[in-house]
């Protein structure tokens, strides 16, 4: 077998190739636009199907740089710190507050699911993990983190398992979302206010942004200072959180390389939120997603998926609980928490996608319910912000838990 090893130049130079060819097959196949798969995954995964073909053949394979990823790695979770403001879930209120409670709920069950199924059927815990909140509520980006993670904590196949569950996830949750907002609404007696049950054809966004309180800092424009003054906050961030996990290391605690950076800039973000400074918001998310764009697309390309045949089996198994888990945890849960309204029929939905997929999922399932029955300013808010800014951060800390407990 011939063994194609790529320098750091030729894997970022294969990486970028793919990030377009995702790109282009995703504008150009339906379905894959529809369920919100990301385009670097489509891009990494063909390349994989070659690697494996190769790899069954006894052809080639491919060994890549990986150092530059495992540096993408820390600067994604870098981002991430930086959306956690302790300020905005004030401002945001009791429903946010209640909704995150419930999203770190889920995350919680997800994997004590996940950990518990995986081990009762003979396969390593962390499979279990993998198929939890790694890929449901983290989704591609947070699997492909997390994947190689839980590969050398013993967990063979995890990366593959977490991506083709995250995938599994980003259809599920649209599928279950909108026949559960239904059956709440039906066996309640709920209707939108202001309606009298009839279709309403308005998108359930369309109310927003003129009802949306002002929660965030408005960013500085897009110069050229303001870009080196987030490159200059992810830099220090990075570099302190670095030193900050090699400290707690001399002193007998391990934490992963990724958490020490996402705590800096957690509390860089909510010093500068106290002392009500300015932040490069938006040049923290242009980061963040080239970030993992390359990350993705490089996580993918290097993933052994003939590794997957042995938990397959384990891992449908699996992920049929996780979906019954997410229905039931929607239907008991999130809706009696939310207040149990119509708003609350909406967050449900939503959660469904959210819980099960991503944020755009969980929009995907409350903008297709609230344009047949009437829209809902509340949820349209409180998904959003909790997507967005924090379950992210909560969810790598409770993954990082059950890793280290599990491994």
């Amino acid at each position: 077998m011939v063994t194609i090893q790529l320098d750091i130049a030729q894997t970022i130079g294969i990486a970028a190739v793919l990030l377009v060819v995702g790109e282009f097959v995703k504008k150009r196949v339906g379905v894959l636009s529809r369920y919100f798969i990301p385009g670097p995954i489509i891009g990494g995964l063909l390349f994989s199907l070659i690697a494996l073909v190769g790899h069954q053949a006894n052809w080639f394979t491919f060994q890549f740089y990986d150092t530059m990823r495992a540096f993408l790695l820390l600067v994604f979770f870098t981002t991430i710190g930086f959306s956690a403001s302790f300020e905005l879930l004030k401002k945001g209120g009791v429903g946010v507050a209640l909704f995150l409670g419930a999203a770190v709920g889920l995350v919680v069950l997800q994997n004590m699911l996940g950990a518990g199924l995986a081990a009762a059927l003979g396969v390593h815990p962390l499979i279990g993990v993998a198929a939890g909140s790694v890929s449901l509520t983290g989704g591609h980006g947070t699997s492909a983190a997390f994947g190689p993670l839980l590969e050398q904590a013993g967990a063979a196949g995890a990366l593959p398992a977490a991506i083709a569950a995250a995938t599994y996830g980003l259809v599920a949750g649209c599928v279950i979302g909108g026949p559960l907002g239904t059956l709440l609404m039906r066996r309640n007696g709920l209707r939108a206010p202001g309606t009298t049950g009839a279709r309403n054809t308005a998108v359930g966004t369309g109310a927003l942004p003129a009802q949306m309180p002002d929660t965030a800092p408005v960013p500085r424009s897009g110069s050229n200072d303001t870009v080196m003054y987030a490159s200059i906050l992810i830099a220090i961030s990075i570099g302190a959180g670095t030193l900050l996990v090699n400290w707690l290391k001399d002193l007998g605690l391990t934490l992963p390389s990724y958490l020490g950076p996402m705590l800096v800039a957690a509390l860089v973000r909510n010093i500068i939120d106290w002392r009500d400074g300015e932040l490069p918001l938006r040049q923290f998310e242009v980061v963040g997603n080239v970030s993992l764009a390359f990350f993705l697309a490089m996580a993918l390309m290097s993933m052994k998926l003939w590794e997957l045949a042995e938990v397959a089996g384990p891992l449908l198994v699996v992920l049929v609980a996780q979906t019954a888990l997410m229905f039931g945890f929607a239907y008991f849960v999130t809706f009696r928490v939310m207040g149990r309204d119509y708003d609350a029929a909406v967050i449900a939905a939503g959660h469904c996608g959210f819980g099960m997929g991503a944020t755009p999922n969980a929009m995907a399932n409350m903008q297709a319910f609230t344009a047949v029955n009437g829209p809902s300013v509340k949820a349209f808010f409180v998904i959003p912000l909790v997507g967005s800014l924090f379950i992210d951060f909560f969810n790598a800390v409770i993954i990082t838990g059950f890793m280290n407990y599990l491994k």
